[in-house]
């Protein structure tokens, strides 16, 4: 009975030594990774809905880390090295290249392998939205934005400028350059409305998680109409930014203002996001009820 007692005490040891071993390790990634992406998008207004985010997936994960306990096997070491070797060098390049994009992705995907180490490929897979939610800490490509936000600056400011023409607003438009009375604008890369469409639809598949479950297709659906809605609330923002500059000169609109325009017409198009998920709710009873 001893022999057995001391045996068992000697795998928990090892255990709790390798998962120590593999926590360290994991911190040596990730907080340079955080450095960067602290230091680089998350200090523009574009990547400032990095910090909520990691912090929700974490919180989820955190919340359901007692049931993979529960249900998980050591993993495959046949699926764990490959991944781990390939975040390796994506990591390394990211680093010494300064290309923020894949240190997050090397260091991601350096979590997951580790995770896949210790608890097994189908307890993650159960368990797959606090993982594929973290994701979104990962910022996309500046070429990638680059080629995503033109056509969208194009396009808002086509539509602000138009409604605000049939309003008798003295206001003109060249590409992205905004002309109203003396003043002069420039629709930035923020106001395209990229930054409201990953924004809205991380807070998004938060909310259809916590209130509906890791339903897949009752999230595709609801993101979906996030799009429209996010670039409609930057046309507002748009509009309200030219009329502000219009009425009250340039550097009221630039100032404090600029930033709350953002924040309240973000929490509005959150709300319609809301909303539509109700709408969405009571039509499917209403369905429901008449089958």
């Amino acid at each position: 009975m001893a022999v057995a007692t001391t045996r068992v005490g000697l795998g928990l040891a090892r255990v709790t030594l390798g998962g120590w071993c593999l926590a360290i390790g994991f911190a040596a990634l990730a907080i340079p990774a955080l450095a960067t992406l602290a230091n680089q998008s998350w200090s523009r207004e574009f990547g400032a809905y990095g910090p909520i985010v990691l912090g929700a997936g974490l919180w989820l994960l955190w919340r359901q880390m007692p049931e993979i306990r529960r249900e998980g096997r050591p993993g495959s070491p046949l699926i764990t090295t490959p991944v781990l070797l390939g975040a390796l060098l994506l990591y390394a390049f990211g680093a010494a290249y300064d290309f923020e994009t894949l240190q997050a992705a090397g260091a991601y995907l350096a979590g997951i392998a580790i995770l896949q180490s210790q608890f097994g490929a189908r307890v993650l897979l159960k368990h797959w939205f606090p993982l594929l939610y973290l994701a979104f800490v990962i910022p996309p490509p500046n070429s990638m934005l680059a080629d995503l936000t033109a056509p969208l600056k194009q396009l808002v400011s086509l539509f602000a400028t138009d409604a605000l023409q049939h309003f008798g607003v003295p206001v003109a438009r060249q590409g992205v350059t905004i002309f109203v009375a003396q003043y002069q604008l420039l629709v930035e890369d923020a106001c395209s409305g990229m930054n409201s469409i990953v924004g809205l639809s991380a807070v998004s598949l938060l909310y259809i998680y916590l209130i509906r479950g890791s339903s897949w297709l009752y999230s595709v659906v609801l993101v979906f109409f996030v799009v429209p809605i996010a670039v409609a609330a930057n046309v507002v923002r748009i509009m309200v930014l030219i009329l502000l500059t219009y009425f009250f000169g340039n550097d009221v609109a630039q100032g404090y203002l600029h930033f709350m325009a953002g924040m309240l017409l973000f929490a509005t198009a959150l709300a319609c996001v809301f909303g539509l998920d109700r709408l969405i709710d009571v039509a499917l009873s209403r369905m429901g009820r008449r089958s």
